[in-house]
């Protein structure tokens, strides 16, 4: 599966005066843009560029990852609190480094079967394309992370 990248977050844009704005601001806010497998991977995608060891951003990247990976990442904090002494909250774990983005331009597709979502950014060999699972209600990454290594012990260890 491929990674995009060249995000924008869709958003209120005030096409008023200056005097008007006060009337827009309460309703963009009140009304959120409905959630589609278009908006959460540009959120997704947008936060992964930005994530730079703000936890506030990792926690909102780790929020949009579906249970798989939520359950892999969870796995390697327990590792690292073990091995710390100290609490490592599973959205710590997200390196932004490992992930690489592609871009996004040309034409977006979105195939939906539920619960399976795939959107497509650009045509031909050069698409890149993301998978999104829907779960409880939310559309989620469906980020695949490599499995944490298995742990290994000493023969005779404890004996």
């Amino acid at each position: 599966m491929g990674r995009a990248s060249s995000i924008f977050r869709p958003g209120c844009a005030p096409d008023s005066p200056p005097l008007a704005l006060s009337r827009c601001s309460p309703a963009c806010k009140s009304k959120p843009a409905p959630e589609t497998p278009e908006t959460v991977i540009r959120e997704f995608l947008d936060a992964m560029q930005k994530n730079h060891g703000d936890p506030k951003v990792a926690e909102q990247i780790y929020r949009l990852l579906w249970q798989p990976a939520r359950k892999n990442l969870e796995e390697r904090a327990r590792r690292a609190s073990a091995l710390s002494g100290r609490p490592v909250h599973p959205s710590e774990m997200i390196v932004p480094s490992w992930f690489t983005l592609r871009t996004t331009d040309g034409p977006i597709r979105t195939r939906i079967e539920p619960p399976w979502a795939e959107v497509t950014f650009g045509d031909g060999p050069n698409a890149t394309r993301a998978r999104l699972m829907l779960e409880e209600g939310h559309y989620r990454v469906a980020l695949e992370l490599p499995a944490p290594a298995p742990i290994r012990s000493r023969p005779n260890a404890g004996d």
